[in-house]
């Protein structure tokens, strides 16, 4: 069976947002990124493994899906950008009641219920099944139990307040997968359920 992997940029002090407009993360997605060429490496490896994308639909309209396209395009011979490319080919399936259609290349639109969707594409064949967030959705699918795998980018940077993603789901214990520190001072943690 497939894993779901959340995959999040937090704070020191497990924040997924900020409140106020605080440049809090090394790489804000856009040209200038304080990531490191392992960590560059590292996150790229990640998607070869990964042939799914599971997107909420407030993501997809805000602009998810055209962004890493643009970033393909614009970028076809990095190989940081390898992953953008990724995003481009791998199916992805959006999370919605009030979309009916889909408006995106290789991206269907599913609205059968949270646990029964994510259930029904951990039970396809294939690679695992990457999710990225929102906020709003990954505290949804924590809350659920369907996260498989915690791959936490840590950012040295505490916000003291802003969004998190774990107040929705009880207590629940861990198991650490691994842990990677870079020079550019990020921190991946990875976790799975302890049971």
């Amino acid at each position: 069976m497939r894993k779901l992997i959340l995959q999040m940029q937090m704070s020191v002090d497990g924040f997924v947002g900020a409140f106020e407009n605080h440049h809090w993360q090394l790489w804000e997605w856009g040209d200038d990124s304080a990531w490191d060429d392992e960590l560059k490496k590292d996150f790229n490896a990640i998607f070869a493994g990964i042939d799914t994308i599971l997107l909420s639909r407030k993501m997809v309209e805000e602009g998810y899906l055209i962004h890493w396209g643009n970033a393909a395009r614009n970028y076809p011979r990095d190989p940081f950008y390898a992953f953008a490319q990724r995003v481009v080919d791998v199916d992805k399936v959006v999370l919605s009641d009030r979309l009916k259609t889909s408006r995106w290349e290789r991206t269907t639109v599913a609205s059968g219920g949270l646990p029964r969707e994510v259930n029904a594409l951990k039970k396809a064949g294939g690679g695992d099944i990457a999710v990225f967030g929102g906020a709003g959705f990954a505290s949804a699918l924590i809350a659920a139990g369907l996260v498989d795998e915690f791959q936490l980018f840590i950012n040295p940077a505490v916000l003291g307040e802003g969004r998190r993603i774990f107040d929705l789901g009880g207590f629940q214990r861990l198991r650490l997968l691994g842990s990677r520190a870079y020079a550019c001072g990020m921190v991946v943690n990875r976790y799975a359920a302890a049971g």
